[in-house]
């Protein structure tokens, strides 16, 4: 039966760009000398590393641990020492440094002790914690911990599963060839997650510009047989940004996902092949996230795609496909949605897919920016129909309240509408501008919204302090008034105005001699502290006070029982 196919609004098509890095099989790029693996490499919290600077760590090691649920575990790439543990640029748009585990590798490249599990015989809470200890998140882009999605809706019951090979932005190749080559793989890591969300259909999308990878999937379907019964691989129209979860989901079943909405409201769930393909490998063969396919394209001789290890400095990387002399920079990610690499040090990450070297020829420098003339082709163009040119008013204006009820957080920031801007207007820089100032704004709310709180909780308590005070003194007045009125004479027997009763004069020595007791038990205990390494002149200064000390404290041990007796004294 032949799948219906939707469409979505907007879109565009740039030149692809992908054959250059499909010429060649995927290479496997040389282990380099040092590895610099960034802890915090997906959305969530960051990993608590495991590790010190000077210890020996195997291939696999986990070296940083999840930070709650939604996080993800992180894992040498090789064997070797860690010589620090410090702050380094890492592959984001803002350059900002993060903490990183520095690895000097051994050449030994030596493996920890792997566990394959089965899936059949384990709950699915545990296959979901094993994905998250071996470090599976999403590899598509978003980086998502793969675990935090594979828990089904409770009240909405999984219609698909969509598989995304789309890979619709330009000059990427990497899941391309990953299908090509691995293609019974990835399928078996599509039916662990079958398994774990028993969908009533599982669809994979891959643009029909990639004939070679559409066939390679469909022949592993049938090579797998009963193993993935049911699996549909579907080829769809090449159309940028069909790559993007809500437009696939879109095209493969027609339902739309409101921007306040998860797709699994809908009974809908969405993954990338990279990462079904990790899944396999971290359940079947115990190995964690520690490589990926990345491509090398653009102004180098030798564009293809490498399998290299996470951590891999970006010197080293663009050296296999011999930069040329122009080269000007170099993009992570594609030509819509990617961004400048920091420098060459930067180290490649779990997210990065493609490098591009770039050049004056391959991206000539960008004209300069014309006003808007509200031609309304950034409006066509948007696959989530917003209006980017009204939010680009309001964000240059620094009106982002405005911004907001144009929706700008529904932007995904895939740059169709900066593609198709005749004024040459970089409109998604301008949102991304304003998404982060209002971002800051919630910040300093926040935070002063906690300081108020504090502040009127110290008052509160402060104003309750004295209410229970004067409370106090009120009854222990009262006490005293009515004390005064009773007036009478004692009755016989009772004892005399300052004399304290035989069972009460037990009690007080007892407690006296127990708290005696215990401050000589604690002296006793005390231990010196910092005393670790000390010099000569050190150790003879201590023994000269100790010396001086022990008379002291022989003279107080035969004075305290006769300060005792004296206090005792006035109450017999």
């Amino acid at each position: 039966m032949l799948q219906r196919l939707f469409k979505f609004k907007g879109g565009v098509k740039p030149q692809t760009n992908k054959a250059p890095s499909v010429q060649a099989p995927i290479g496997k790029a040389p282990l380099p000398s040092r590895l610099i693996v960034p802890l915090h490499q997906s959305i969530g919290g960051t990993p608590n590393p495991l590790v010190q600077a000077g210890d020996r760590v195997l291939k696999g090691q986990p070296i940083g641990a999840a930070d709650g649920w939604i996080s993800s575990a992180v894992h040498a790439p090789s064997s070797g020492t860690v010589a620090a543990i410090e702050e380094h640029v890492t592959a984001h748009p803002s350059g900002l440094p993060t903490l990183s585990v520095v690895i000097e590798t051994d050449g030994r490249d030596e493996w920890i002790a792997r566990t394959p599990a089965d899936t059949k015989a384990l709950a699915p809470e545990r296959v979901r914690e094993i994905l998250r200890d071996a470090g599976v998140v999403g590899l598509g882009g978003a980086v998502f911990p793969t675990h935090g999605k594979l828990a089904a809706s409770k009240t909405v019951p999984m219609g698909e599963l969509i598989i995304n090979g789309a890979e619709c932005e330009p000059f990427i190749t990497c899941d391309d060839l990953l299908m090509r080559e691995r293609g019974e793989d990835v399928v078996r890591g599509i039916a662990i997650f079958r398994d774990l969300l028993q969908p009533e259909r599982v669809l994979i999308g891959i643009e029909d510009n990639k004939p070679e990878a559409v066939a390679a999937m469909r022949q592993a379907v049938l090579a797998l047989g009963a193993e993935c019964k049911g699996f549909e691989v579907i080829a769809v129209p090449t159309r940028y940004p069909a790559g993007g979860a809500k437009q696939l989901i879109r095209v493969l079943t027609g339902k739309e996902v409101p921007a306040a909405k998860r797709s699994t409201e809908l009974g809908v769930q969405c993954f990338n092949v990279a990462t079904a393909y990790t899944a396999y490998r971290a359940i079947a063969h115990g190995e964690p996230v520690i490589s990926r396919i990345v491509t090398l394209t653009g102004n180098v001789g030798h564009p293809r795609n490498w399998e290299v290890l996470i951590g891999t400095p970006l010197k080293d990387f663009i050296a296999l496909g011999e930069p040329k002399a122009d080269t000007n920079g170099y993009l992570m990610g594609g030509p819509m949605m990617g961004f400048e690499m920091p420098g060459l040090d930067t180290p490649l990450v779990k997210a990065t897919n493609c490098i591009i070297a770039g050049s004056p020829t391959l991206f000539p420098p960008k004209a300069p920016e014309m006003p808007c003339i509200r031609c309304g082709a950034c409006a066509e163009a948007c696959p989530h129909e917003l209006q980017p040119f009204e939010m680009y008013w309001f964000a240059r204006a620094r009106n982002f309240g405005k911004t907001q009820e144009y929706a700008i957080f529904d932007c995904i920031e895939c740059g169709c509408c900066s593609y198709v801007c005749p004024s040459r207007i970089p409109l998604v820089q301008y949102f991304r501008f304003a998404k982060s100032e209002i971002w800051a704004r919630e910040r300093e709310k926040n935070l002063a919204d906690a300081a108020k709180a504090r502040f009127e909780f110290r008052n509160l308590r402060d104003e309750r302090e004295k209410a229970e005070k004067a409370e106090r003194l009120a009854k222990a007045a009262a006490a005293k008034t009515a004390e005064k009125k009773a007036g009478p004479a004692a009755p016989e027997g009772t004892p005399a105005a300052g004399t304290v009763p035989a069972d009460a004069d037990a009690a007080k020595k007892a407690a006296i001699a127990a708290a005696i007791e215990r401050a000589r038990v604690q002296r006793e205990a005390a231990q010196p502290k910092n005393t670790d390494e000390l010099t000569v002149a050190q150790k003879k200064e201590i023994a000269d006070i100790e010396a001086r000390r022990a008379p002291l404290q022989a003279e107080q041990s035969r004075t305290e029982p006769q300060t005792t007796a004296a206090q005792e004294a006035p109450n017999q």
